[in-house]
């Protein structure tokens, strides 16, 4: 069984301020407008979907074998830690919560875009995300 340190290490802590930096700058540019709440969602959107695509790559290089012979980090698969499966079930897990956090703070802010990116723009992201996850994920 995978430990939590091994779950810990396979989201690769490391990577985490790649996350953490443009919420604080959005923050600071929003400077009265912003609130603790929405930087907090903003926050964990941004690190559950930092961790979510660190299990993914996990998962995918470990299915290509890939990380057989990994000099770094441990890597869940490739070192056997965790299965296939369950690392792909922690990437989905991961942008499930970023997605439930998105979706809550789009309630509370704006559910539609400004006159900035219009609805087919939108909807175009929404398409390519969709697509996204449909190739790395249909292995």
């Amino acid at each position: 069984m995978t430990t939590r340190e091994q779950w810990i290490a396979g989201a690769r802590p490391k990577t985490l301020p790649a996350a953490i930096a443009p919420v604080l700058v959005g923050t600071a540019f929003a400077g009265y407008n912003a609130t603790v709440l929405h930087t907090f969602l903003a926050l964990i959107v941004a690190l559950a979907l930092q961790v979510g695509v660190n299990y993914a790559n996990d998962y995918s290089d470990g299915i290509k074998g890939t990380d057989a012979d990994r000099v770094g980090p441990m890597r869940l698969v490739g070192s056997g830690a965790a299965t296939a499966k369950d690392v792909k079930n922690a990437a989905f897990i991961s942008f499930a919560i970023a997605a439930i956090a998105g979706l809550i703070l789009a309630s509370r802010t704006s559910w539609f875009p400004s006159h900035d990116m219009p609805a087919v723009q939108t909807l175009m992201a929404i398409v390519d995300l969709a697509k996204f996850m449909f190739l790395s994920f249909s292995a």
